[in-house]
């Protein structure tokens, strides 16, 4: 698997770009991905994914993660790329919102940036928040993958 990871330079403060990709890595094999599949993960700022967030959801506000999936269900097991990957599609976490949503929660920033970064890895996936039953399970795999990890700081 693939995951092409990009931090703006000005969140130096952001977890390296290993960790980042072993959390990813963890969840999409807790979710069986094929291993030619591939991804990004952007770490961007308020202004970046409130732009996004308006153009492309009408939001007029920031977020603090958005998925873009490549694939949908009707497009699987329709075409290979030539390079014989699977793209996903893109994951975009807002920083300094992972570290207010820290704060608020009380845990490491290390912590919540996990939980985003799965939380958009389950969208890329196909997986939705959108009605109570699919709410629960989205949640439920969230929290199973969540405490696989060895290393996330409670």
């Amino acid at each position: 698997m693939e995951i092409n990871v990009s931090i703006e330079e000005k969140f130096a403060g952001c977890p390296k770009v290993g960790w980042l990709r072993s959390v990813a890595m963890a969840a999409l094999k807790a979710e069986g991905t094929d291993k030619n599949a591939e991804f990004s993960l952007i770490i961007t700022g308020q202004k970046k994914i409130h732009e996004l967030n308006k153009a492309y959801l009408g939001e007029d506000r920031p977020t603090d993660v958005l998925s873009f999936p490549m694939l949908t269900e009707s497009d699987k097991g329709f075409v290979t790329a030539p390079d014989g990957k699977k793209h996903l599609g893109e994951v975009i976490i807002s920083y300094p919102q992972v570290v207010i949503q820290a704060e608020e929660h009380v845990h490491p920033a290390e912590r919540e940036i996990a939980v985003l970064i799965i939380h958009g890895v389950l969208h890329l996936l196909g997986y939705d928040h959108a009605k109570s039953a699919e709410g629960k399970k989205m949640r439920a795999r969230e929290a199973a993958i969540l405490g696989s990890l060895e290393e996330v700081p409670a």
